[in-house]
């Protein structure tokens, strides 16, 4: 796949924009900033209503700052979130846990898997517990943005979609991701259909009543295109925008349609579908935003990031005016990317889970997270900082890992972020924190 670099687009492209200047310790360069055109709104979510602004407010802010735009903008960001399935059975209202698995035929039997491999885990457990030390993580650092990748559907529905593995979490348990204050979860994945259109249906009614931000799905193809957006006080906004792969192993029917529910689909990763994203990215911002694109693509074992989706991300990056891509469905985490000063999370890893027990992959450490807390500029969407807390997944909780495991992260996320000139440091607290080459590139927009 060729990167479009053609003058007519670039001219297009141009024509669209609007320059901010701004002062960098190398001197003076150009961030070159998507100018929004008046936004198409849709009357079936808060999510397109606070994202259509008028073209006057447009008008008014384009050539500087937006006006809350003063501070750099920390969000929470991680890989999979499965509360499904076995960690659904230990909740304080467990669903049906009927599967339909050649491995495995009752949830309960991933509860028993765990407790053989870490010992007793008590039930029911407080919503808050599956999160663990990760709580006093973010009581601490208080992000602005809390982005998760939900990866189960929130139903009651006994649909089974014709597939190897479902996952469903009883809706009653929905306070378990309300008790992080998750500000937002993508829906793009091969899970959120596993119950059919009726649990689609019932997810997207539960987290809308949770007052949870989605993106990714809908009722159709307009409301699974459209951003979420959260407003940060006296600094700017955040919008994420939510991309499945069939890569990934969702189902092409999955995709939504304008008379049919569904995940917001990518095609493929040609020129042509980074246009469109561009084209519905500039619909929607306003100077100062930061403009996430998260994406579930790619197979769950292996650290290789294939050339396509590193061409994609950069296309996304140059010619749709996104600001962070982050990437998730691989069981662990991959390499790291800063590209012309913008962040690409390549693959964040699972997050939660009911894995514990189940044998084979050892090697990749699939029951090791990351916490991932990226501050952008919301002047120039360039990232300032990423910061990254280690932990472990043992009975349906995470806790802080050891320095050993710690650096066993710290040691895979330097070798494959190499390639991508980025490198990684272990603080006293078993942080990690990324560094990256400022090449003259990464300085421009």
């Amino acid at each position: 796949m060729k990167s479009p670099q053609n003058s007519g687009r670039i001219n297009q492209q141009l024509e669209r924009r609007q320059f901010i200047g701004y002062a960098l310790a190398a001197g003076i360069t150009i961030a070159v900033r998507r100018v929004c055109a008046q936004a198409t709104t849709i009357d079936t979510g808060d999510n397109a209503a606070e994202a259509g602004r008028s073209s006057k407010d447009s008008e008014q802010y384009a050539g500087g700052r937006h006006p809350q735009a003063t501070h750099a903008i920390t969000m929470f960001l991680c890989g999979d979130v499965m509360t499904g399935r076995g960690i659904d059975q230990v909740l304080p209202h467990p669903g049906n846990p009927i599967l339909f698995e050649g491995y495995m035929k009752s949830a309960a039997g991933y509860v028993k898997l765990a407790e053989e491999a870490n010992g007793p885990i008590p039930r029911p457990v407080d919503f808050p517990y599956i999160w663990g030390d990760a709580l006093d993580e973010l009581d601490r650092r208080k992000p602005d943005v809390r982005i998760i990748n939900l990866e189960t559907a929130v139903t009651r529905s006994d649909d089974v979609a014709n597939k190897a593995v479902n996952y469903r979490m009883h809706p009653g348990n929905i306070p378990c991701i309300t008790a992080a204050n998750i500000d937002c979860c993508v829906l793009a994945n091969n899970h959120v259909l596993d119950w059919g259109y009726s649990g689609l249906a019932e997810t997207l009614k539960t987290l809308k009543d949770a007052n949870i931000r989605i993106a990714g799905a809908g009722r159709g193809i307009r409301e699974a295109q459209q951003p979420a957006v959260m407003t940060v006080p006296e600094k700017g906004r955040v919008l994420v925008f939510s991309f499945g792969s069939e890569t990934s192993g969702i189902p092409w029917s999955w995709a939504a349609a304008p008379d049919r529910p569904g995940v917001n689909m990518l095609p493929d990763f040609s020129a042509a579908t980074v246009r469109d994203i561009g084209d519905n990215i500039g619909k929607a911002r306003l100077p100062g935003d930061i403009v996430v694109a998260s994406i579930h693509w790619g197979g769950n074992w292996g650290y290789e990031v294939p050339r396509g989706q590193q061409e994609f991300a950069h296309q996304l990056i140059d010619e749709a005016d996104v600001d962070i891509v982050h990437g998730h469905s691989s069981h662990h985490v991959k390499g790291i990317e800063v590209y012309k000063g913008k962040l690409i999370l390549y693959g964040c890893g699972d997050f939660l889970n009911d894995y514990e027990g189940i044998s084979g992959h050892e090697a990749y450490r699939g029951d090791l997270a990351l916490m991932y807390f990226a501050s952008a500029d919301p002047a120039t969407g360039g990232l300032v900082s990423l910061t990254m807390m280690p932990l472990q997944l043992r009975n349906f909780r995470l806790n802080h890992t050891s320095a050993t495991d710690a650096s066993w992260l710290r040691n895979v996320l330097r070798r494959e972020g190499k390639k991508f000139g980025t490198s990684v440091e272990q603080n006293a607290d078993n942080t990690l924190t990324l560094r990256w080459e400022a090449s003259p590139s990464a300085l421009k927009n």
